[in-house]
């Protein structure tokens, strides 16, 4: 990239006139400020949210063409009927929504809640979906990803003690797998449409401060505004994945120190989220486990 694309803003992101883009978790954070700027672009964007009272609520300050649907990542039956109510093209499916750091819990179909949101969910969502894919699908990751582990045998915390972080930084991994595994795939049956990550550094949204714990909803609160970068900004390095001529398999972050605010820029990764075989396994065990294959 030149040094002008690591000064990229989302005042640059190009115009999205006829296309379709579907933002999950768009209803606050980086989802509803990368929404706003897709509405801007004259893109059709479509709100994938597990409230859609507050769903239609953010939709009235996004320009444009939007629809609200709703979409519960932690529920498969959900995801499966988002899906096959889908009719026509997705230029760009936004894998946005997460959890972090919240307390034990289990989705509808009894997965660990952050594993289970945060990965199966929209492992679930990019394969029904994929026969509608016209450009790419970008999965926000974080840079807590460092601080994750594939446990294979235990990917939904049922026989080791329940750590809220090391769950969160297992999902996060799973997430540039997953990205990883599916430009693979997607290489390999010759398909056009990319796999991008992004991450959005430190950034001032609720995920930080609805843990459920009263003291890490604290710290967050005040590393909100004191340490973070706005949503705006946080919500750059999604909006590059989406719109610029990057290779397959990319992963985009902010440029500054230690890449928790600044410019997107692409991003650094630990060696296991580089690590095709884990990403391989990893993949079939997500199909094992929500029952959903390749391309649906």
């Amino acid at each position: 990239m030149s040094n002008d694309q690591y000064k990229w803003t989302a005042a640059d992101l190009p115009s999205f006139a006829d296309r379709t883009v579907v933002v999950t978790g768009a209803n606050s954070g980086l989802g509803l400020a990368a929404a706003k700027r897709f509405g801007g672009a004259a893109a059709r964007v479509v709100l994938a949210v597990r409230d859609t009272d507050r769903g239609e609520a953010a939709a009235a300050g996004v320009p444009g063409d939007t629809e609200v649907r709703r979409l519960d990542l932690a529920d498969l039956a959900s995801v499966r009927q988002f899906a096959d109510d889908w009719s026509g093209d997705i230029d760009v499916l936004v894998n946005n929504a997460g959890i972090m750091n919240v307390p034990e819990g289990r989705t509808r179909d009894g997965f660990e809640t952050q594993f289970g949101t945060n990965h199966l969910g929209h492992f679930a969502l990019t394969n029904l979906l994929l026969p509608h894919v016209r450009d790419r699908v970008v999965t926000m990751s974080s840079i807590m990803h460092r601080t994750g582990a594939i446990d294979l045998t235990d990917l939904n915390w049922e026989r080791r003690s329940y750590n809220r972080g090391g769950a969160y930084g297992q999902s996060k991994l799973a997430n540039l797998l997953f990205s990883l595994e599916l430009q693979r795939r997607l290489s390999r049956s010759g398909s056009a449409v990319r796999s991008m990550a992004a991450h959005p550094g430190y950034s001032a949204t609720n995920l930080q401060t609805r843990t459920g714990n009263a003291v890490f909803d604290a710290a967050g609160s005040v590393g909100n505004k004191v340490i973070a970068q706005s949503a705006e900004a946080g919500a750059w390095p999604m909006l590059f994945a989406a719109s610029q001529d990057l290779p397959g398999g990319s992963y985009v972050g902010p440029d500054r120190f230690r890449e928790m605010r600044g410019h997107p820029a692409l991003a650094g990764r630990s060696a296991l989220a580089s690590d095709l075989g884990l990403a391989e396994k990893l993949w079939d065990a997500s199909e094992e486990l929500t029952g959903v294959t390749f391309g649906g």
